[in-house]
């Protein structure tokens, strides 16, 4: 082992392989990354990249068992395996894709898929406990490859007090740190988080947290609505008219008023949230419910930066990824709410938005073999920085 990761580390350049499935479980992202450097001097060229859709019932056994109360612990057992073969196809798909062998690749870091995740303290036994839980055993992910894999970055940043996200930051500071402009990184992936950028900030100067849903309730009630996966376009929000009662409600929720450092993700916005949705909403037409979810996210993240970004940094953009931003009726929405501020998908700077989640996995990876702390402790609230992840060779 010792070996192996000495001579990663010498290599000039490594090619990685990040996979990330998110909350909404639509699919394994999965990118191969050519990446030299490490820490502030991580250089980075995305070679290919992709979206391998699970097989058809999945996506669905997945979020029913990552419901408090409902996933046991042999289906829990079992899906751990079952999601880590659909990774590791994932790997062999990217790599085909890129017309390179398996041999050739270096290392993988995934994320593995969230199940569950309760950042604020519980007292068991004596003991503080945060906790988390990401599928997709990296053990079994590097067997099946072939490839060292880093596996299970959150625990490391709990463990040092943290709530184990947002891990976004450390990519945002690396790869969008400016001299000249002060940035605000926008991730709408199924929760959205920001990053702020400071104009010539430090990485101790980066502010960051999650400031509540983004697709993910919309995307819950397009599947109800119209057996879809997503709203695409934006089409049906932009049919739909807002309703004032529904959004008044969902405003209320307490998480939009806590402070940083914070995350969330489906135990508050899952599947008892939009239940909620429906019930209160009852009567109205599905395009008002999607335009209404579409509409807390918009303005979710605009109030979340007003009050706990705004009163002490100047942005003078913001740069959105993930695949909200092919939503255009969220997008208008976020460009009506931030003007005169421009707010522009990341293809603007040379960035793909998509693959955006998945290369931080890669970049995470190889700060962990390089030994360099990668969570950001003002964002997570860890007491201080720690080497996220765990090494697992082939």
């Amino acid at each position: 082992m010792i070996t192996l990761l000495a001579r990663l580390r010498r290599k000039k350049s490594k090619l990685i392989v990040g996979l990330i499935s998110g909350t909404s479980v639509d699919g394994i992202d999965a990118a191969l990354v050519k990446i030299s450097g490490n820490a502030t001097s991580t250089r980075l060229r995305l070679i290919a990249y992709d979206t391998y859709s699970y097989p058809e019932g999945v996506r669905e056994y997945v979020l029913e068992n990552s419901l408090a109360g409902k996933g046991s612990v042999d289906i829990l057992c079992s899906l751990n395996i079952l999601i880590a073969q659909f990774f590791a196809d994932a790997v062999k798909k990217v790599a085909r894709k890129a017309d390179v062998s398996l041999r050739e690749i270096d290392l993988i870091g995934s994320h593995g898929q969230t199940v569950h995740h309760l950042p604020d303290v519980k007292r068991l036994f004596g003991k503080h406990v945060r906790s988390t839980l990401q599928i997709g055993d990296p053990s079994s992910i590097a067997q099946l490859t072939g490839i060292p894999t880093v596996g299970d970055f959150r625990t490391a940043d709990m463990a040092a007090g943290g709530q184990g996200a947002p891990l976004a930051p450390y990519l945002d500071y690396v790869v969008f740190r400016s001299k000249q402009k002060g940035r605000l990184l926008l991730n709408l992936g199924g929760i959205a988080n920001m990053t702020m950028l400071p104009k010539n900030c430090s990485l101790d100067e980066v502010i960051a947290f999650d400031t509540g849903p983004s697709n993910m309730v919309m995307d819950a009630l397009m599947k109800r609505f119209y057996g879809q996966t997503f709203d695409a376009g934006g089409r049906v929000a932009e049919s739909g008219s807002v309703l004032p009662h529904v959004l008044k409600w969902m405003m209320k929720m307490q998480y939009f008023k806590k402070a940083p450092p914070k995350s969330t993700g489906r135990e508050l916005f899952g599947a008892r949230f939009v239940s909620e949705v429906l019930r209160r909403s009852r009567g109205k037409s599905k395009q008002d419910v999607i335009a209404t979810a579409t509409e807390l996210t918009a303005r979710t993240v605009y109030g979340q930066y007003t009050r706990f970004v705004r009163p002490k940094n100047k942005i003078d953009e913001v740069i959105a990824s993930g695949g909200g931003v092919h939503n255009k009726t969220l997008m208008r929405a976020l460009r009506s709410y931030f003007s005169p501020i421009p707010v522009l998908p990341a293809e603007d700077i040379g960035f793909s938005s998509d693959a955006k989640e998945a290369i931080l996995f890669a970049v995470l990876a190889n700060e962990t073999i390089s030994e360099n702390p990668s969570n950001v402790p003002r964002a997570t609230g860890a007491q201080k920085p720690v080497i996220l992840g765990k090494i697992c060779l082939a």
